[in-house]
């Protein structure tokens, strides 16, 4: 490449990379110096205090709930979406009657604005009038109503669950693809072997599908720890901060009581977590990537 081509490559970059400055990396540096600052609605005006602001949220008892309920949100929606998602690709990877029609409608949690999702199941959840109760009743699993949303002991499960309920069509999409590009004569050769379906999903389709597990697993770790709408619409963080996670705490904490400088601190403990997770997602795509056979 010639140094002319060199500056034209540049030249086309430039606006993408101003795009990306003034919309992704401007409100980053933003969000850290405001985490340096003392600044609410009654104080409006920014008061440099250094680290007293991140002294003041480390040391609080909502710190460790948070950083709790967003590990057991994060880890349990992908350990679920994934094993659901990866089991619902091996069914419909099989010949199976309507399998368009049954494909479009495994996939209809997914296309639901999260919004909507949550709105949904919050009427299923209801105590008097919901589905939920209203089926564990009927087959003598309850014998009364429970409040899954207004208890802090099932308030973060139930959460959980509709998460997994709309996200695992995604990872379906994935393994499905996934699933058919496997090497069909490997699994024949394995069959004439005289392995099982279980061997052969051992052996052979794991292998196989190896890497494109690992960058779904990372790309949903992403994903799910920065969610906002389904646990914010469902519980709004409670009952008595049992759902809180990184996202609903910083919309709390800025827009619900205007205290915009410890807002910005969970800010920048959930941009360093998201960091990691992309670099993570780097690395493991790139080593996909270096592993796969050259023509």
């Amino acid at each position: 490449m010639t140094v002319k081509d060199r500056w034209l490559l540049w030249v086309f970059l430039a606006p993408t990379l101003l795009l990306m400055g003034l919309m992704l990396f401007y409100p980053m540096v933003g969000t850290v110096i405001d985490s340096f600052h003392d600044t609410s609605f009654i104080n409006p005006q920014p008061r440099f205090v250094g680290w007293a602001v991140y002294e003041k949220i480390w040391t609080s008892r909502q710190f460790p709930e948070v950083v709790w309920n967003s590990v057991v949100w994060t880890l349990g929606v992908v350990l679920l979406q994934n094993i659901l998602g990866f089991f619902a690709a091996m069914l419909l990877n099989q010949k199976l009657p309507m399998q368009g029609v049954t494909r479009a409608l495994v996939l209809l949690p997914f296309v639901l604005p999260g919004v909507v999702t949550a709105i949904l199941w919050r009427f299923m959840y209801d105590p008097q009038l919901g589905l939920i109760n209203s089926l564990l009743i009927s087959a003598g699993i309850l014998d009364e109503s429970a409040a899954w949303l207004a208890s802090s002991n099932t308030a973060m499960a139930a959460v959980i669950f509709v998460a997994v309920w709309k996200g695992f069509p995604f990872s379906m999409l994935i393994y499905l693809a996934a699933l058919q590009n496997v090497d069909k004569s490997q699994l024949e050769a394995a069959t004439i072997d005289g392995a099982g379906a279980w061997r052969r999903l051992i052996d052979v389709t794991l292998p196989s599908i190896r890497e494109v597990i690992l960058v779904n697993i990372v790309l949903t770790l992403i994903l799910t720890f920065n969610y906002f709408d389904i646990v914010w619409v469902l519980t709004r963080g409670g009952p008595q901060n049992a759902t809180h996670i990184f996202p609903t705490k910083i919309f709390e904490t800025g827009f619900g009581q205007f205290r915009f400088g410890e807002a910005a601190v969970y800010g920048v403990f959930s941009i360093l977590i998201l960091a990691m997770l992309v670099a993570l997602y780097v690395i493991v795509q790139q080593g996909a990537r270096n592993r796969r056979p050259t023509a």
